[in-house]
């Protein structure tokens, strides 16, 4: 059963009689901020505005607006009371790429209170569900709460991504925040190759990037803006994009209102996630949502949404809100009362709250889960007049993306291009092989597969001065968290498309090892990486180091956890480890920022980020070395 939350009554003296009319001012008075709108003026991407939800959000020149400094949403003279205004907000939220349908309960399902589970999922039924929910409503805006990159399906991570936005094009998504997932690149390749399909810096056309698209086209960018207010250049503190939006609405007449957006990324997105930027830095979630509403109000923007990527959770089903917590429960709590819903996204979680702002006021605050399982809709009627949300009538609901309607036929057919072409690539021979390659360890816990993934690392460090490293380690078998190395690459022929005894195929390289995360280079001392070698055995389970094929080293299993290795028997080049010394060594963000239990590799020094993450480095290793043959296992001695 869905359940419509509606938010009781309260009055806001202060939010009924804000209204000032605005002295008008010349362009060269206008505020820093007056950029901050998500119009979208080029002949482009007003062509591409082809959405499958009807186009009644209209768009006013920003120009004319910002000439008075702040949006006139009332007339100069009082008018009589007309019907309110309404405006319907779907989102999605965490789609990672999902195009086809999954059955399997992570990815694929759905649980409704009663214990029934329905199968859900897929781009077509997104597209045809929002077609449906969207069918007669004057105003309504799609958008998105963030992660709808970094797709975890091949079809779409092998082809960068591309294939995400294509589909988010066709779905009339209107803007995003930028989730952590938006960043695995650059700033840059989100603004300037995602956004602004540029090409050039981004690798080799129809190989790296800028595939060609289901139209034939070349890939053109997304229709639509991505935006951050919290974000910023470490160096500049500039914020690397917009922070929020402005869409406009229509009522009565067609006279228009403005509601604003303001986009917000998880804090620890730069440096504390696995898409590790050291070049960025983030603002604090509250302070910066509560500056960009009080702006908003400033320039005549009444009706004001927080679109947050970080999240929380909450029991009873993905449309309750039993015991919630979390970070956007705690932002919720303190978020101007000038905020009037918020929408969040990060933990892939499902839930529909209804939580007071500071003032006591109700307000939703909504998460729809994650791969395009749910869509979450928000409706909202705004004062005709003023533009002010009467929250009294505010209603929020999250809607299953069943599978008991006919999908999108547009859509469908975008999303088996696609996968047809992903498997088209996964078929390509890249290198070959004169042995297995496994995760089977041998008893001091190394690995064929490891010892591999080690020297990918290392090699591709290796590529620059700045990324020079004098060791790899690899994380083959965690306490905690997960581990890169995913799948065997045995010599015998397999059962996937293209493979041959002694081949590896794109596919298979692929599945092997990564996670789509960056290879970082960073400084470490001696002393750290002894630390770190002594935390493979943590209260007796053992969790094993691959190391780069430069180190060797020795431990005695019958001493004491954390004395189970001396230092004079780590070697590396052949020296033993200086404890004083600064190494530099290559790692994945995932294992330095401790998420595999490593906590002595926390504790690095200047970081620097490898051109190419764990996918496409072993790619490229195996491109460069044609016929692999496994190491001998003897690296690591006990």
């Amino acid at each position: 059963m869905i359940i419509c939350v509606p938010y009781p009554r309260t009055p806001h003296p202060a939010k009924r009689t804000r209204h000032m009319r605005p002295a008008r001012r010349t362009t060269s008075q206008q505020t820093t901020s007056e950029w901050a709108s998500s119009e979208r003026t080029t002949p482009r991407r007003n062509a591409a505005r082809r959405n499958l939800t009807p186009r009644a959000v209209l768009a006013v020149p920003l120009a004319a607006a910002a000439a008075l400094g702040t949006f006139q949403t009332a007339p100069a003279l009082a008018a009589p009371a007309t019907a309110p205004v309404d405006v319907q907000l779907l989102s999605i939220t965490d789609f990672h790429g999902y195009l086809q349908p999954y059955n399997d309960a992570a990815n694929g399902q759905v649980q409704l209170p009663d214990g029934t589970k329905l199968s859900v999922g897929g781009a077509a039924y997104n597209a045809a569900h929002l077609k449906r929910l969207s069918a007669g409503q004057r105003n309504s805006i799609l958008f998105s709460a963030g992660d709808n990159f970094s797709g975890w399906p091949f079809e779409v991570d092998a082809f960068g991504d591309e294939p995400t936005v294509e589909v988010l094009n066709k779905l009339g998504v209107r803007f995003s925040t930028t989730g952590n997932h938006e960043l695995d690149v650059s700033a840059s390749y989100l603004r300037d190759h995602m956004m602004k399909g540029r090409c050039a810096g981004f690798g080799q056309r129809d190989v790296d990037t800028c595939f060609t698209d289901s139209t034939g086209r070349r890939f053109h960018g997304a229709d639509f803006p991505f935006s951050t207010g919290n974000i910023v250049d470490s160096r500049s503190g500039k914020p690397i994009l917009k922070p929020y939006t402005i869409e406009w609405v229509r009522g009565a007449g067609g006279r228009k209102l403005p509601v604003g957006f303001i986009n917000l990324t998880v804090p620890d997105a730069p440096v504390g996630s696995t898409s590790y930027q050291p070049g960025l830095r983030s603002l604090p979630l509250l302070e910066t949502a509560n500056r960009y509403a009080a702006e908003l109000r400033k320039r005549g923007v009444r009706a004001i949404v927080a679109n947050v990527h970080d999240g929380g959770t909450a029991a009873g089903g993905f449309n309750a809100c039993d015991k919630p917590s979390g970070p956007v429960i705690d932002f919720a709590k303190q978020a101007s009362p000038d905020i009037d819903a918020i929408v969040t996204g990060h933990w892939h979680a499902g839930f529909n709250c209804s939580l007071p702002d500071p003032e006591g006021r109700p307000r939703p605050v909504i998460e729809g889960l994650n791969h395009g399982r749910l869509i979450s809709e928000i409706d909202l009627k705004l004062d005709a007049r003023t533009g002010e949300v009467d929250r009294s009538a505010t209603t929020s609901v999250n809607h299953p993306v069943t599978r008991d309607i006919a999908p999108d036929p547009e859509v469908q057919r975008i999303a088996d291009y696609w996968t047809a072409r992903g498997d088209r690539r996964a078929a390509e021979p890249l290198a070959a092989q004169t042995g297995d390659f496994t995760r089977a360890a041998n008893v001091s816990g190394e690995s064929t597969l490891g010892d591999l993934a080690a020297d990918v690392q290392y090699w591709e460090a290796g590529k620059t001065a700045p990324g020079r490293a004098d060791l790899a380690l690899v994380s083959t078998k965690p306490a905690k968290g997960s581990t890169p190395l995913a799948a065997d690459l045995p010599f015998a022929k397999g059962t996937s498309a293209g493979d041959a005894d002694g081949r590896i195929t794109f596919g298979e390289a692929w599945r092997a090892y990564g996670y789509g995360n960056p290879i970082l280079t960073v400084g470490l001392t001696g002393e750290k990486i002894h630390q770190a070698l002594e935390q493979q055995w943590q209260k007796g389970r053992f969790a094993p180091l691959a190391v780069s094929g430069n180190v060797r080293y020795r431990y005695d299993a019958s001493r004491p956890e954390g004395q189970r290795v001396d230092v004079k028997d780590v070697l590396v080049d052949g020296k033993p480890l200086d404890p004083a010394r600064t190494y530099r060594v290559a790692a994945l963000a995932y294992t330095l920022i401790g998420a595999d239990g490593f906590p002595a590799l926390t504790g690095f020094t200047d970081p620097y980020r490898n051109a190419k993450p764990d996918h496409e480095a072993f790619v490229a290793y195996l491109r460069a070395h044609p016929t692999l043959t496994p190491a001998p296992r003897d690296r690591v001695t006990g």
